[in-house]
């Protein structure tokens, strides 16, 4: 890789994984981003640059190629923190443009199909061999030394890889029966992709998993025993010379691939060829599957800073915010009446997923909430509230939606100040309820060891600032709503509305938190 930079080779990086900076001096990318590779001396740490940014980044974060000459196919090299079939086994990685692939001959651009189609079956029985690798020479090993490991540990460090591994196993013969031997760029692989999609999924768990994985096989090496032990179940296993660590990195990056090879293989399959409707919609499906896993990752980033709220409000009462929420949806002041004839009251609401809590703030220190209780939102619907005096509570309401108990007749009526703000809110309890359903989708939870971890972070600095912890502010994440008209759910009143976007205007302590919201205020 080095010999290629200094020979005067252009070097270019596709980003595999997000890279979020954590220091100065660091590169920050987003998945699907070209890096220009400057310096690649350290396996680990790589210089590269982005326009006129340039910076350190992770070797194991990208995927490379090497432009030769102007009009030629690119050629794929193997980079540092490769996955271990990559090692073994190099290949050639074309990428031109869709127009270059229309104007080369049908005899190239089958050729071309033919060795894409070959790359992925040869990288998916490597895969396979890499993943009964893991299950037999490490797993199965690990298991038998309890006085080594106990289940907590074992659950940590390998996650759900036997789920994955029976599941790969199923897709790979599915892949072989479509695979034509005699003319590959025949194959009609996109279908497989199509009929095991929802079994993707079990991949969102592994990777939100593997950073715990990490720390834990770090925390173990630093006892001779363990890099013992690990070698010598790689010997006797005869796995290839890469770290345990280095063979469960494997899924991550497996994963993350698809989309790209799907891309590549889409590139030389004309629109006549019967394969071509099922790649296409088969690199939409794997897209969504690695942009929900990445969501989820940043999800799970968060649970500290969600900790760390709630160890900053007072009074606080009942089950932990992560025992049923791993989300802040959105938070703002409105008045509040929670019973007919009842007393309005001003309070600050944070919609997590499946409840919303209420905090009032302290009447001298404005930065300060006091715990004030929660609602239940899956117990309730979403209606909206047409200004003038409503027949529940008898009174004149503007901007206002109320919470219905699905079981009872309780109902509780909220007013915004402004109506942008009152259709914020209708925003996010959509958002909220599309969350929870694809959640149950796939299985999404926080393991107990997080929650674990989490609540440790969150005592030891408030121990080491001797005072109650405060939320720092943090950038927010893209809004995974499409801005604009926003239709109202079914419980609601059929209507569009336009969201216009004021100035975001400076505000004290739970904004900060409220950066953590899907989309901006």
């Amino acid at each position: 890789m080095a010999l290629l930079i200094s020979g005067g080779s252009i070097v270019s990086a596709e980003a595999v994984w997000d890279h979020v900076t954590m220091a100065d001096r660091e590169l920050a990318f987003k998945a699907g981003d070209v890096i220009k590779v400057l310096d690649a001396s350290n396996k680990d740490w790589w210089w590269g640059q982005i326009d006129d940014e340039e910076g350190w980044f992770p070797a194991s974060f990208v995927r490379l190629w090497v432009n030769q000459e102007e009009n030629t196919a690119a050629e794929t090299v193997e980079g540092a923190s490769p996955s271990p079939s990559e090692v073994q086994n190099g290949h050639a990685d074309a990428s031109p443009s869709s127009s270059d692939c229309l104007c080369q001959p049908a005899q190239d651009r089958d050729q071309m199909r033919a060795n894409i189609i070959n790359e992925i079956m040869s990288t998916e029985r490597h895969y396979i061999k890499h993943l009964k690798d893991i299950c037999e020479g490490y797993f199965r090993q690990c298991k038998k030394r309890r006085d080594m490991f106990n289940d907590d540990q074992l659950r940590v460090i390998f996650g759900n890889i036997e789920d994955i591994y029976r599941f790969q196993m199923g897709f790979v013969r599915d892949l072989e029966k479509q695979y034509n031997t005699e003319e590959p760029h025949l194959s009609e692989i996109g279908p497989c992709f199509l009929e095991h999609q929802d079994g993707f999924w079990i991949y969102s768990e592994y990777c939100n998993n593997h950073v715990d994985a990490c720390m834990e096989l770090s925390r173990l090496m630093k006892d001779g025993r363990y890099q013992q032990f690990f070698e010598a179940c790689r010997l006797v296993q005869q796995m290839i010379d890469i770290a345990i660590d280095g063979f469960l990195l494997t899924p991550v990056q497996k994963i993350c691939k698809y989309p790209l090879q799907l891309a590549e293989l889409l590139k030389y399959t004309v629109q006549e060829h019967s394969d071509y409707r099922y790649v296409a919609a088969a690199l939409a499906v794997m897209r969504n599957v690695t942009q929900q896993i990445n969501e989820r990752k940043r999800r799970l980033e968060n649970i500290e800073k969600i900790a760390q709220w709630q160890a900053s409000v007072l009074d606080w009462e009942g089950d932990d915010i992560l025992d049923r929420s791993s989300e802040l949806v959105y938070t703002g002041e409105m008045s509040w009446i929670y019973q007919p004839y009842g007393r309005s009251q001003t309070r600050v609401f944070f919609l997590f997923d499946h409840q919303m809590v209420l905090c009032k703030k302290d009447l001298i220190r404005r930065d300060i909430l006091y715990y004030k209780g929660r609602i239940n939102m899956d117990r309730y619907n979403v209606v909206d509230a047409v200004d003038g005096r409503d027949d529940d509570f008898n009174v004149s309401v503007k901007n206002a939606f109320k919470l219905s108990n699905k079981d009872s007749d309780e109902i509780h009526i909220f007013l915004a100040k402004k109506l942008e703000e009152k259709l914020r809110w209708l925003r996010g309890f959509h958002e909220e309820r599309k969350m929870v359903q694809e959640d149950e989708k796939i299985g999404f939870e926080i393991s107990e060891y997080q929650k674990r971890q989490a609540a440790m972070t969150v005592r030891r600095m408030t121990k080491q600032k001797g005072h109650r912890s405060v939320p720092p502010g943090y950038p927010p994440p893209m809004d995974p709503m499409n801005p604009g008209q926003y239709l109202v759910g079914d419980s609601m009143e059929q209507s569009e509305f336009e969201f216009p976007e004021p100035e975001r205007c400076k505000s004290p302590f739970w904004q900060s938190f409220s950066r953590l919201t899907p989309f901006r205020k």
